[in-house]
């Protein structure tokens, strides 16, 4: 194995070392990219071995950091930011669990499915993980366990639900992934419709047996009421204005009206408008909703620049020629590079946040997957489903430290653990369909621009 080698993994390891020390990430992918270019450029200087860095190359790194700030597709991520936390306040996700809570009262598991479908429709109308599972623990968790479901089956079902927001559209994550690869944001968004439906069927199909197969861990309440119009009507009402958003955001995307960036000038607009509407929107929550975006906006950009910093030095020692090596050399066949990759993907969501696995590894894979003849949106998009595994997987599931800090008096640890294996188990099933279907991906991006 050359220096190069050697050094680009020693890089890689500092990183996930480092990562347990409680440091900023973007310091530590910024911080690991200088010394590594100082050991490379040292032994360059003292001990005449040529490494690939030099400062013409490190100098690079200027470029590269002014074309991701200047680039305009990532002005999409503070609006859909600022879209997120607005409508967190706008008090729609409790207008429709009230009404969703009397129209499936009636059905074993009924409240379980209320909050996937609460999660569903505010997973498409922001990103925001940590604003949707919290959100949906405030709301949701409390009167699951008053009605005397399981514990585990409460915390799991408002974890999963919860993270469906960084895959359905519009979605953060599928920006990035855009602005990385430098393939369309608007395909992604189109080829991650299905996929993220198909998971929210697959938790409902479960929830419903649950229901069936164990009614004590979802019972019936005894008071519910027998659906009425007037419960149809609440629900329709409660719905029409999220729908509204969701129609004028993703709508405007799919019909070509307009590009991701704009709409989700839309999206923030639309919002604040229906927070207004509803006699939500003051001064007060105009500061915090502002300074939650910056602060937001703020931690993303600063790991771009860390990561843009650390994938250009990686590169120059030659870890990108080194994986490709690794995994073209695997005597699995073009298929099995794709579940090597996955798994390895799954097995860093353990350690890693998506954000950092977004930024460092799938540019690395990607042109690997590219020149392996594989469709590139169908590839990140089964990337991104995998990647959902990060948000419940311990000990850095986010999902889980979300649920923990708002959950009620007598909620285990363990019991949302225990919780989340089903639904994880669920997200690889869904990984796993989408891997042997690409059509569910692919399907309505070639119908958009009339190739189906």
């Amino acid at each position: 194995m050359e220096i190069n080698e050697i050094l680009a993994i020693a890089m890689f390891l500092s990183f996930i070392g480092l990562l347990f020390t409680g440091f900023p990430v973007a310091w530590v992918l910024g911080g690991v990219a200088v010394i590594f270019s100082a050991i490379a450029m040292g032994l360059d200087t003292w001990a005449d071995t040529w490494i690939g860095i030099d400062w013409d190359y490190v100098s690079i790194v200027i470029p590269r950091i002014w074309d991701t700030m200047n680039n305009w597709v990532l002005v999409a991520l503070p609006m859909f930011i600022y879209m997120g936390l607005m409508l967190d306040r706008s008090g729609v996700a409790e207008d429709l669990m009230s009404n969703l809570v009397k129209l499936f009262g009636r059905i074993r598991g009924g409240l379980a499915i209320t909050v996937t479908f609460v999660g569903l429709l505010l997973a498409a109308s922001t990103g925001i993980i940590g604003a949707s599972v919290v959100l949906l623990a405030v709301l949701g968790l409390p009167m699951m366990l008053r009605q005397g479901y399981s514990k585990a089956l409460a915390c799991g079902t408002v974890c999963s639900t919860g993270t469906l927001g960084i895959l359905i559209p519009p979605s953060i994550m599928l920006v990035m992934m855009g602005d990385r690869l430098g393939v369309s944001v608007g395909d992604l968004f189109l080829g991650a419709l299905f996929p993220g439906l198909l998971l929210a069927g697959l938790y409902i199909g479960y929830l419903f047996m649950v229901g069936l197969l164990s009614p004590q861990s979802a019972p019936v309440p005894d008071d519910a009421e027998p659906i009425s119009f007037w419960q149809v009507l609440g629900v329709f009402k409660a719905v029409l204005a999220p729908a509204g958003l969701i129609v004028a955001v993703l709508g405007s995307v799919f019909l070509g009206i307009a590009t991701p960036t704009e709409a989700s000038g839309v999206g923030a607009a639309g919002a604040t408008l229906l927070a207004w509407s509803k006699g939500r929107v003051n001064g007060d929550v105009m500061r915090e909703v502002c300074k939650a975006t910056t602060r937001t906006s703020a931690f993303i950009f600063a790991l771009f620049l860390g990561a843009t910093a650390f994938s250009l030095v990686l590169r120059g020692l030659g870890g990108d020629e080194l994986i490709e090596g690794a995994l073209t050399s695997l005597p699995f066949g073009p298929a099995g590079v794709i579940i090597a990759i996955l798994f390895i993907v799954f097995l860093l969501g353990f350690f890693l946040d998506w954000i950092e696995i977004t930024l460092i590894i799938l540019p690395l894979v990607a042109p690997i997957v590219s020149n392996l003849g594989f469709d590139l949106i169908w590839f990140t998009i089964l990337f991104a489903v995998c990647l959902q595994t990060s948000f419940l997987t311990p000990p850095v599931g986010f999902a889980l430290f979300y649920i923990k800090g708002v959950a009620p008096p007598g909620i285990q640890v363990s019991d949302i653990y225990k919780g989340v294996i089903p639904f994880i188990l669920i997200q690889l099933a869904g990984l796993i369909i989408v891997f042997n279907f690409e059509q569910i991906v692919t399907w309505l991006p070639a119908m958009a621009y009339g190739n189906g």
